[in-house]
């Protein structure tokens, strides 16, 4: 079966592009995207994938938000690759409208678009005043779009529970849970060393300020966050200065490099930690348990899917007081958790995915 996956862009690495990437490996599928790095994506440990004819720009978009997302929307509704392909998989949110003309389809939803739905008053809140009127009348007509594309969607799948639920309140819409694939065989345990490890796209729902807040009353720890973030983007770019302002001597911001630098990082890191506001599923506490090492998240989104109080601590309406007990109690019982978490990140092994998500597309 020749298959075609649609992702928005591949110019910025997380959790969605990785599933996205692990799709067209695994089904030995074609990418279509706008913007891409292809160096990022060697870094991934994706090297099969650097070729402009597994990987096809559709036309570069913006950097800057609206202005990316509407572009990346109309250039997918022009995509037109009929009878080119077997079958259209879409794995970016804002690649839905490539469904009209490509068919048959299955859209891998992380969650209806964040910014037209589940994180629409937070992103309003955090305007200023003249530009909410403006915001309002963007997400008015999004979602007019987005509900019109979504017509011609034919399978829906998530990687949550917590986004079904999304997609049953958002859209009225029934779906498959499969879960985002974790290579497990890659992540090794190591003894620790003296950090704790967060891996963030650097944007203001991972709520790192909580983080920093924390360390800085704990002078004796160390914090290395690993961010991702879109360079060129004012949101981004504002963000990462904000941190980089409250940041304490003993937290340390460094850019992602690679992957092999990353693995080295969660194999020798004391624990995981990470603080994002309602997480789709979230991939990052995963892949720190499958290096044997506890997480501490917030009690919300997907997070309570995957970590159990055998694998690290869930902290309910988190802050950095809260942050600051889950991280003493971990520090005192670190080896505990060590064969649950690898046991745990077994669940979501890559196979797992693969098979689940062929039973949808044969």
């Amino acid at each position: 079966m020749k298959i075609a996956v649609f992702h928005q862009f591949l110019d910025n690495i997380g959790g969605a592009e990785i599933v996205t990437l692990t799709l067209a490996r695994e089904l030995n599928a074609d990418i279509y995207t706008t913007n891409v790095d292809f160096d990022k994506i060697k870094k991934m440990g994706f090297n099969d994938l650097t070729n402009p004819n597994r990987i096809k720009s559709i036309g570069k978009v913006p950097l800057n938000a609206p202005f990316r997302q509407q572009s990346s929307l109309r250039k997918f509704r022009k995509l037109n690759l009929r009878n080119k392909y077997d079958f259209y998989i879409i794995a970016g949110d804002w690649a839905i409208s490539g469904a009209v003309n490509n068919k048959p389809n299955l859209e891998y939803f992380h969650s209806p678009v964040n910014e037209l739905f589940a994180f629409k008053l937070y992103i309003r809140e955090n305007l200023i005043w003249w530009q909410k009127p403006i915001f309002d009348l963007w997400v008015y007509y999004n979602k007019f779009l987005y509900m019109k594309y979504l017509k011609h969607v034919w399978k829906i799948v998530c990687n949550s529970k917590n986004t079904k639920d999304r997609i049953k309140k958002y859209l009225g819409k029934d779906a498959v849970v499969i879960y985002p694939p974790i290579e497990t065989s890659k992540y090794k345990y190591e003894k620790p060393k003296n950090f704790w490890l967060s891996v963030n796209r650097l944007t203001a729902h991972k709520r790192v300020e909580i983080q920093m807040k924390a360390f800085s009353k704990l002078p004796e720890e160390k914090l290395i966050i690993v961010g991702s973030y879109e360079k060129g983007s004012k949101r981004f770019e504002e963000y990462k200065k904000y941190l980089e302002k409250i940041k304490p001597k003993n937290v340390k911001i460094i850019n992602w490099d690679s992957q092999k630098a990353l693995l080295k990082l969660y194999s020798e890191c004391k624990g995981f930690i990470t603080t994002a506001k309602d997480e789709d599923f979230g991939m990052t506490p995963i892949e720190a348990m499958a290096s044997g090492k506890p997480v501490i998240a917030p009690n919300e989104g997907g997070y309570k899917e995957t970590i159990t109080n055998k694998t690290g601590i869930l902290i309910d309406d988190i802050n950095e007081d809260k942050l600051i007990q889950a991280i003493r109690k971990i520090e005192n019982n670190k080896e505990r958790y060590k064969k649950n978490c690898l046991k745990q990140a077994r669940k979501f092994d890559i196979k797992e995915f693969i098979k689940k998500i062929k039973l949808e597309i044969r």
